[in-house]
């Protein structure tokens, strides 16, 4: 599986940005994909979470409830990440990830696309 990541760049605070990830290849064989994002000098931490199986199922971190929308087309194996309302804290790389079935690990990442949220 490959995932391409794309969106990103430089906003305003109060902002808006969507996120896209396509993904390819083996695409029958994924479970869930994710949204995860690492700042300068932080650990990477979990965004979002959207069940490809059934009923999409969301999962949002605290920190972007309310805020952020993860969103998928399957039929075009692809993941939205809309963000509203972008703070400065929300600058940084964000990845998306892809757990494959019968895995309870994100097995698969695409390339980081850079977030900058201007104060």
């Amino acid at each position: 599986v490959q995932l391409q990541a794309s969106g990103g760049g430089l906003v305003p605070a109060g902002g808006s940005l969507r996120l896209s990830c396509v993904a390819s290849g083996r695409t029958d064989s994924i479970y869930a994909m994710a949204w995860f994002r690492q700042a300068p000098g932080k650990e990477r931490e979990s965004v979002a979470r959207i069940s490809m199986r059934g009923a999409s199922n969301t999962v949002y971190s605290d920190s972007v409830k309310g805020r952020f929308t993860l969103s998928r087309d399957k039929p075009k194996n692809t993941v939205f990440l809309q963000m509203n309302s972008l703070q400065f804290a929300d600058t940084a790389v964000y990845y998306c990830a892809a757990e494959p079935i019968q895995r309870d690990s994100y097995d698969y990442w695409g390339q980081g696309t850079q977030v900058t949220v201007s104060s």
